[in-house]
């Protein structure tokens, strides 16, 4: 195990005990923790039905980048220049989403693949990667605080799909991920049919507790927090999480009595969601990723958060096409 994942196992474990913290500072940057009740109620429930979605076309295919890409400090007319005078970028993010965004107590910093996604963005802006401030927000909380405009963008492990078009925009894809199921080290389960009537737990507001609308007789346990599932697994209460691979993977760091079984029952394609008044701060930070891709930048993130050093896998096909 290389140093750098010592490192993520200690500040994993020392989440589940601590169940993280309510706010950090980051270099002038602040991080507001959404509601909690302390420990998640056990409430058993059934999957909710979920209506079909909008046809929206290709969901991952995005706005066009900005061509030419302004200069930091050189935004153009309309909300980029808001962003810039205002002197910070508002990121929506986790807290606790091991490997993607998830506070670090021997830092004190927010850290992970879509912190350093945001520090890029911000970085394209002013020329500095530390003018952010980050507001912490449950999957729930996501589109609406992109809604009420307490944030500029998410950047959360966000599923793109046609019904989230029809509320937000979002960038291009940034990461492939599909839903799958974790369960104890010494379950024979290797599949999701193998959980009817066994409680599973999900987050609300995610696509992952909606997809549990095909698997009727699993028991759903919903809670605010994907981190508060790992609390309810860990004390027995629950039998199995539900969640992407990456937050997933992210548990499974933490806890060597856990692992990740089956075939991924979706495919999660993630984007940076954004409101949808403001279509040119999509098309910038699309070109942002763009650069990202070509430059090697989104490699050296994938080898630094997600896999020791060596080859990484190509990101995403960018897919534009998209109108305003």
């Amino acid at each position: 195990m290389t140093a750098r994942r010592r490192m993520v196992a200690l500040v994993g474990a020392l989440l589940a005990l601590s169940l993280v913290v309510a706010s950090c500072d980051d270099g002038g940057s602040s991080a507001e923790r959404g509601p909690t009740s302390g420990l998640p109620e056990t409430t058993v429930t059934t999957a909710p039905s979920v209506p079909a979605a909008p046809d929206c076309g290709n969901p991952v295919a995005s706005f066009s980048p900005l061509s030419p890409m302004p200069a930091p400090g050189n935004m153009p007319p309309g909300y980029l220049t808001t962003i810039q005078q205002r002197g910070r970028l508002i990121a929506g993010v986790s807290a606790d989403t091991l490997l993607f965004g998830y506070f670090n107590p021997l830092t004190g910093k927010l850290e992970g693949f879509d912190i350093d996604l945001v520090r890029e963005v911000a970085d394209a802006i002013f020329g500095d990667p530390n003018r952010v401030e980050y507001k912490v927000v449950t999957y729930a909380q996501r589109i609406p605080s992109l809604l009420d405009g307490s944030v500029d963008i998410i950047a959360d492990v966000m599923t793109v799909n046609c019904e989230r078009w029809a509320q937000i925009s979002f960038s291009s894809q940034y990461f492939d991920a599909g839903q799958k199921i974790l369960v104890r080290a010494d379950s024979p389960v290797t599949g999701i049919s193998q959980l009817d009537g066994k409680r599973m737990c999900a987050a609300r507001g995610s696509t992952n507790i909606d997809n549990l609308a095909n698997y009727p007789k699993v028991v759903v346990v919903p809670v605010d927090d994907i981190s508060d599932c790992m609390v309810l697994f860990q004390q027995g209460a629950v039998d199995s999480v539900t969640g992407d691979d990456t937050v997933l993977a992210g548990f499974v760091a933490q806890d060597p009595y856990a692992k990740i079984v089956g075939p991924a029952l979706t495919s999660e394609p993630y984007g940076l969601g954004v409101a949808k008044s403001h279509p040119e701060l999509v098309r910038f930070v699309n070109g942002v990723l763009a650069d990202l891709r070509d430059n090697g930048t989104w490699s050296e993130m994938y080898r630094t958060w997600l896999q020791p050093p060596g080859a990484a896998p190509p990101p995403p096909v960018a897919v534009y096409g998209r109108t305003p």
